[in-house]
Formats: C-alpha cells, sequence, structure tokens
C-alpha cells in the first residue's frame, strides 16, 4: 500500500467502507476497525467512516442483524447510512469496496483513473479471500450476518497490521 504522507494525530489516516447501502457490510466494517484501532491505542490516528453507493437507506442505522451480530462479538455500529459521494474520492487515503460492483461503482466516479491506488477490495486483506467479495447478508439469516462478521474482522485484522506499520515507523 502506498503511502503520501506520515500518519500523525494531527494528520490520521482517512478510511472509508463502501458497500451497497450503507446498512450492513461496510458499517460493519467500519465498527470492527474503529474497536480494532481503539484496542490498540490508535484511535487518534484514524478517520474512519462508511457510505453506499446507492441511495436507497440514507439517515438509517445499520441493518437490526448487523447490530445483532456486531454487539455478540463486542462491537457497537453506531453510523447512520449514507452515500457515496465523488469528493469522498478525494477525502479519504483508502476506500475499501465490500464487492467487484461497488468496487466499479466507486471507480466509475474516477474516469481519469486519479484515485484508483487507494481504491481496493476489502477481501484484498483477508488471508482466506475467497472469490474476494464480501457477501451482501442482507435476505439471508443471523448465519450470513456472522459471516459478514467474521470475513470483515479478519480482513480489518490484516489491515490494521500493516498500516500499525507506517504509524509506528
Amino acid at each position: 500500500m502506498a503511502y503520501k504522507r506520515p500518519v500523525t494525530k494531527e494528520n490520521p489516516y482517512k478510511i472509508c467502507f463502501v458497500c451497497l447501502g450503507n446498512i450492513c457490510r461496510s458499517p460493519t466494517a467500519e465498527g470492527v476497525f474503529q474497536n480494532l484501532v481503539n484496542e490498540r491505542g490508535f484511535g487518534s490516528y484514524f478517520y474512519i467512516d462508511s457510505a453506499g453507493t446507492s441511495a436507497f437507506h440514507i439517515g438509517e442505522k445499520a441493518n437490526s442483524k448487523s447490530r445483532k451480530v456486531a454487539l455478540e462479538n463486542g462491537v457497537e455500529l453506531k453510523s447512520r447510512a449514507r452515500r457515496f459521494e465523488r469528493s469522498d474520492l478525494d477525502e479519504f487515503d483508502l476506500i475499501l469496496a465490500m464487492d467487484s460492483e461497488n468496487f466499479q461503482n466507486i471507480n466509475d466516479l474516477d474516469p481519469k483513473n486519479s484515485h484508483s491506488h487507494k481504491i481496493k477490495k476489502m477481501r484484498d486483506f483477508d488471508p482466506s479471500p475467497g472469490d474476494g467479495d464480501v457477501p451482501d447478508p442482507y435476505y439471508g439469516g443471523l448465519d450470513g450476518f456472522q459471516n459478514v462478521y467474521d470475513v470483515v474482522y479478519r480482513s480489518c485484522e490484516n489491515l490494521l497490521d500493516e498500516l500499525e506499520e507506517k504509524i509506528k515507523s
């Protein structure tokens, strides 16, 4: 991962997790990553957000099943759904799409590919990436939401391990 600048408390690293509606996968990733960052004492070194490429759920809390599974794992999901905007491409240091469709939706906002270096897929950081997509649990039962939590947790842990090296240097 390329870094343009040092990560400090005054100049935090900005990450945005992105899925379709911003009520299942991306708020789970935001909450998990925030929790991991806080556990390691790096809270002030990061600005963490999530968004959706659609406007279906703007202003809504995370899906009740996502909140339930996260809470059972010690993570509270506090965010409200918002839409990913073109200006987010400039704002964030790293933009993590939950799947191929949202990866493409984000890249479509960047026709000159000037931000492609910071647009990645969440499972690029998963030691067991499967097909490379975080599955959408929206229409399934709690098992699907637990699976998403597990995938996101593994990926966030590895991501933070990489970023921790940058903070310590």
